[in-house]
């Protein structure tokens, strides 16, 4: 794990193993190892800052979500949703090595169209980008990542 960029993250703790020549890590969300890449390395990161700094109850996160785009089954990294299943945030995690682009937010706000989570998050580790789901249907720039815990006066809402 050692050639694993710093991410703009605090650290994290990995359970690891070796398994066929692979470095695994156990995904606390899925409850098993996952083969340890660069892409994993960041959505690891951002499960535990979900938790741990936004609020987000580990029982609300799902990763590899699955997203029908026009007729595609496609799957989205992680997705945080509220007490009745609905999706909340929508999360796009690329390998630290990967530039977000246009094209990135493109297919992040593809999933939401089908998914409609009120925030859009974009992340490679280094770089972040959140966004809100406007009542126009558009993207408006956030300067933080969002509050995503459970609110007492919302019910099961996040």
């Amino acid at each position: 794990m050692n050639s694993y960029p710093k991410l703009n993250f605090p650290p994290i703790k990995l359970r690891a193993r070796e398994s066929r020549g692979r470095t695994t890590v156990f995904d606390r969300v899925r409850s098993l190892y996952v083969v340890l890449t660069p892409e994993e390395w960041v959505r690891r990161h951002v499960v535990e800052f979900l938790v741990g700094r936004c609020g987000a109850p580990l029982r609300s996160i799902v990763e590899e979500y699955p997203v029908n785009v026009n007729a595609a089954a496609q799957r989205a990294d992680v997705v945080v949703v509220d007490g009745a299943a609905r999706p909340v945030a929508l999360v796009e995690c690329k390998a630290p090595d990967v530039r977000i682009t246009p094209e990135v937010f493109e297919q992040a706000t593809r999933y939401n169209a089908v998914l409609g989570a009120r925030y859009v998050i974009l992340t490679n580790g280094l770089t972040h980008f959140c966004f809100e789901h406007a009542a126009d249907g558009g993207y408006l720039p956030m300067n933080a990542f969002p509050d995503l815990s459970l609110r007492q006066d919302e019910g099961s809402s996040l």
